[in-house]
């Protein structure tokens, strides 16, 4: 491989590929492979598309760079090259799919990092020299690169470490975090304009690098759980943006589009995340939603009722005779890894004439389009799938709902109580089906640490245990019944 390297890096010799015209031309192109492929990752039948589109957008843009700019010896470019496909493989081999958003939490803050490391990188030299702080475009940019991706890079890695359950997934509350953060983004601008003035104090650099490490951490540590979709959305907005600062730094214009296009895409997203909980960007970041010491007490009260329990055999023959099912998965369906006997059970309900479909809460999970992953790695129809929008009205006219391990989302405190703190938030109408069944462990509080009044309703019937073994449970019930 570094030999072909060797022999590529005869291109660049060449007159045709120092022409400025043909560079922009080819950066355009990779470009609207960009904007096709973002397009198409917006449905679900279209996905792989565009994330093909988009690879090779990347591929094309990598290449051209290359070929433009001698930056590194390609034989540093073809071992960092191997050693990233190698991690790359194997944490793809290893992941399994109820750990995608992990996944997802620690590249976003991947790419944080790499935008920070080519903004001090590109700093370095000139600093030797003196001549940072002759363009200010370059160094308002340069900083912004350094600040976001940093913020970007350790907010993910809290992000990763809730995720995996590695730190506690509750809002993790400190008396003074939005003071410190008050006082570390007045430092870093503080220190940014010191270090202007006079570019030959590294301390100042450092600090920066720091204070930002930093901020990250007290920005995302007070995040609870539930709010963790909108946590890696807003990530993944900051890592675009923190690309699109170093496409400046670096007089890149593939870059500064791209950046723009995943940041605007993630402010996007984000904002629709932050409706479907009926709160604001700055209630997520600083509200401490799901913090166990107040969460309890502000929700109004305990237990709305006794909660019926009830045996899969006996939920089976209920089931049996339903002419429309309906199945709501939660997070509870991933940790348990019961995607694939939902669909088998959907099959086996179809086969006898059942109506199935699947609502699909915009926050279900732990990112954006959990749910949806998971159910088409295990082979569900997309045209089952419906956004709440599109069901709610249908639930009264239902005959069956499975609830499977989703709980705040489904909680009618939402509509019903004005104390509680998802009051207002939009949730699945599941409580007006014929009948209601929910599959959890134990009655345990959900992600915003409050009761389910959903579960002591007259129509709702609980059946506890392991999400996959009741499943197939209710598949054993039903083939006994014929």
């Amino acid at each position: 491989m570094i030999e072909i390297f060797a022999q590529v890096t005869d291109l660049t010799s060449l007159p045709l590929f120092r022409q400025k015209w043909l560079i922009d031309l080819i950066y355009l192109i990779s470009v609207i492979l960009f904007i096709l492929g973002l397009k198409r990752l917006g449905a679900p039948r279209t996905a792989r598309q565009g994330n093909f589109l988009s690879m090779l957008g990347m591929l094309i843009a990598i290449i051209v760079t290359l070929l433009n700019h001698n930056i590194v010896s390609f034989q540093l470019i073809a071992i960092a090259l191997a050693a990233g496909a190698v991690v790359g493989i194997f944490m793809a081999k290893k992941v399994v799919m109820t750990a995608i958003p992990d996944m997802v939490a620690i590249f976003n803050g991947f790419g944080g990092i790499a935008s920070s490391l080519v903004a001090v990188a590109e700093f370095l030299p000139k600093q030797a020299s003196q001549t940072a702080n002759n363009d200010i475009l370059f160094y308002v940019t340069l900083i912004l690169s350094i600040l976001i991706g940093t913020v970007t890079f350790s907010g993910s890695l809290i992000a990763f470490l809730k995720l995996s359950e590695t730190i506690p997934g509750k809002a993790i509350m400190v008396t003074f975090s939005k003071f410190l953060n008050v006082i570390l983004s007045m430092g870093i601008i503080v220190a940014s304009v010191l270090l202007y003035n006079d570019i030959s104090q590294m301390h100042f650099f450092i600090a920066i690098i720091g204070a930002s490490f930093i901020l990250g951490i007290t920005l995302v540590m007070p995040i609870g759980g539930a709010d963790m979709p909108v946590v890696v959305s807003l990530l993944n907005s900051y890592s675009g943006i923190a690309v699109a600062m170093t496409g400046f730094v670096l007089k890149n214009n593939s870059l500064i589009v791209v950046g723009s296009l995943v940041g605007a895409s993630g402010i996007i997203l984000t904002n629709i995340m932050c409706k479907a909980m009926n709160r604001s960007l700055l209630n997520v970041l600083f509200g401490g939603f799901g913090a166990t010491s107040t969460a309890a007490e502000v929700s109004g009260g305990g237990a709305q009722g006794t909660a019926k329990s009830s045996s899969a055999e006996d939920a089976a023959m209920i089931i049996d005779i339903a002419e429309s099912v309906i199945i709501v998965p939660g997070y509870g369906m991933a940790v348990s890894q019961a995607q694939h006997v939902v669909k088998k059970l959907s099959d086996v309900l179809e086969a006898r004439g059942t109506k199935v479909s699947f609502a699909i809460h915009p926050v279900a999970g732990r990112m954006p389009g959990h749910m949806n992953v998971l159910l088409a790695e295990s082979g569900v129809e997309y045209d089952k799938l419906y956004a709440m929008d599109q069901i709610n009205d249908r639930f009264a006219q239902t005959d069956v709902v499975i609830v499977i391990g989703a709980n705040d989302v489904v909680n009618p405190a939402a509509k019903s109580n004005p104390s509680s703190p998802i009051y207002g938030m939009p949730v699945l109408d599941v409580g007006n089906a014929k009948s209601v069944m929910v599959l959890k462990r134990s009655l345990n509080l959900g992600f915003a640490n409050i009761e389910n009044e959903l579960f002591f309703k007259d129509n709702t019937m609980m059946i506890f245990g392991d999400a996959k073994k009741t499943v197939e449970n209710f598949l054993t019930a039903l083939d006994e019944l014929g």
